[in-house]
């Protein structure tokens, strides 16, 4: 899998995923950061399942988006939450609920507790406020595949 990732065609598929992942971050600021937060660029956190290019492109843009925060634990933190996210989705991508699963626990648990320490909240109350809008992100990801599905748009032939 890694040296289909290094092809020209597999950089530029990574490159354009973390470039519409952190343009649609920054662009919907106000409901993508914080303890309340959809950040509707986490909809492609679902397209591991079908592209492992997906995984370095959202990290990246994620990284990038986390940029924008300016704080250190969240443009680490965060960015590995996606990462991980990203690689758990790949693995469990012939179990769909499995694999929507990894970003709203990833993402849950590791950007709730930056958040919560960070702003002093409750540790669990922003876990589930984390994880809460990864649902809705995760639920906008289904839609998108089965739009692209329905419009008989293999994104496996970018590979």
């Amino acid at each position: 899998m890694f040296k289909k990732l290094l092809t020209t065609r597999s950089l530029c598929v990574s490159a354009i995923i973390a470039a519409l992942y952190a343009a649609l971050t920054i662009l919907l600021a106000p409901i993508s950061y914080g303890n309340i937060q959809l950040r509707v660029s986490e909809a492609m956190t679902l397209l591991p399942m079908l592209l492992p290019q997906a995984i370095p492109g959202l990290f990246v843009g994620c990284l990038i988006a986390n940029l924008y925060t300016g704080m250190l634990t969240d443009i680490v933190f965060g960015s590995l939450a996606t990462l991980i996210a990203a690689i758990g989705t790949y693995c469990l991508r012939s179990k769909p609920v499995l694999a929507a699963a990894c970003p709203v626990v990833a993402n849950g648990v590791i950007v709730g507790l930056v958040l919560s320490v960070a702003f002093k909240l409750p540790v669990a109350l922003t876990m589930v406020e984390v994880a809460a809008g990864e649902i809705g992100a995760v639920l906008i990801g289904f839609a998108l595949l089965a739009a692209l599905k329905g419009a008989k748009i293999d994104l496996r032939k970018l590979g």
